[in-house]
């Protein structure tokens, strides 16, 4: 055999040693995927959105009311109410619901049929089709969560392709105007601001004007927090309202209460405060993916005959949920164990 042979048998019985060592070899160890690596779970659908964010309220509410199948009749209205108001439906509403359910074969079915009726037909608040700008005037106590749901309003209606405008008319608080420009810069929406102490109705003014001129879809106003029994302060909302008004006739379009929904049944005051104080068209409850007070949700709406418009249900951008009454009653109740309830985002 010459030289050349000899190579390619050596050849040979190299890549025949290669191949059968692959065929044996171990497979690799499968490595820990890094944090905020790999695909992401999917989002929750959303009557799951919901029932996640209000599990705590679910938990307090369903639970003890489907409890009372096992009691007595004639102790179950007395029973249903406290477990009512334990979860801060409130007294009145508490009542109401009672007389009409209190006396049921089944409390759960019975609560479930009242608290519909009672939150009214299901209506999606929808974006308006007319020309101009959607003015919208947001309100409510400090630390109510109101300046960051104009963050999340904002982020929700640029991703939906509109022109978003923000008037930092809270001028009391430089941090205020701080942190509405850094929501504006998120969400990609145009800023409106003055420096510290500037008249608000000014700023209110100057932002719907500049919404107007530069063919907006959205102005979102903020407004400064104040405490519903600081009666001045509260006036000057009427003077907000009225420069608005002056920059385009019939601004605001809608005028929406933040309340924080921790704070039980205090959120019903503040409500009829801020309706007597300024118009309001609906309201918005936040915070209530951490408290088992989202009766208050009910207590408000029925109290007041305002309509709920958006839930807070988490601190992302996307947690502000359109209120939906039949996923909201089936995740403070749980759902019906033999239907299964689809409902549209």
């Amino acid at each position: 055999m010459d030289g050349w042979g000899v190579v390619a048998a050596v050849a040979v019985v190299l890549g025949t040693a290669l191949a059968v060592a692959w065929t044996r070899r171990k497979p690799s160890p499968t490595l820990p995927t890094p944090a905020g690596h790999g695909p992401k779970p999917p989002r929750p659908s959303e009557p799951n959105w919901f029932e996640a964010a209000l599990g705590r309220t679910r938990a307090l509410l369903g639970a003890r009311i489907a409890a009372l199948r096992e009691t007595a009749h004639d102790g179950r209205a007395q029973a249903l109410e406290d477990v009512l108001l334990q979860a801060d439906v409130g007294l009145k509403t508490a009542q109401a619901l009672v007389a009409r359910a209190g006396a049921a074969d089944d409390p759960v079915e019975a609560i479930r049929r009242e608290l519909r009726a009672l939150l009214g037909e299901p209506s999606e608040w929808t974006f308006p089709t007319r020309p101009g700008p959607l003015v919208v005037m947001i309100v409510g106590v400090t630390g109510s969560g109101k300046t960051t749901t104009i963050g999340k309003l904002a982020r929700r209606w640029t991703n939906e392709g509109k022109r978003v405008l923000i008037g930092a008319a809270d001028t009391f608080r430089a941090a205020a105007t701080e942190q509405v420009a850094v929501w504006a810069e998120r969400a990609g929406a145009d800023l409106v601001r003055a420096g510290e102490g500037a008249d608000p109705g000014a700023v209110a003014y100057d932002a719907t004007s500049a919404g107007v001129a530069r063919g907006m879809d959205v102005v979102l106003i903020d407004t400064a927090g104040r405490l519903q029994t600081a009666r001045p302060l509260m006036d000057e909302l009427s003077k907000v309202r009225r420069a608005m008004n002056k920059a385009r006739s019939g601004a605001p379009d809608e005028v929406w209460l933040v309340l924080d929904g921790t704070v039980g049944q205090n959120a019903i005051s503040q409500a009829l405060a801020f309706h007597e104080a300024t118009a309001l068209t609906g309201v918005i409850v936040t915070k209530l993916d951490g408290t088992a007070k989202g009766g208050a949700v009910v207590a408000v709406a029925h109290q007041t005959g305002l309509p709920i418009r958006w839930l807070g249900l988490g601190e992302r951008a996307e947690d502000l949920r359109p209120f939906d009454r039949d996923a909201f009653v089936d995740a403070i109740l749980g759902p019906k164990p033999s239907s299964a309830v689809s409902h549209t985002p």
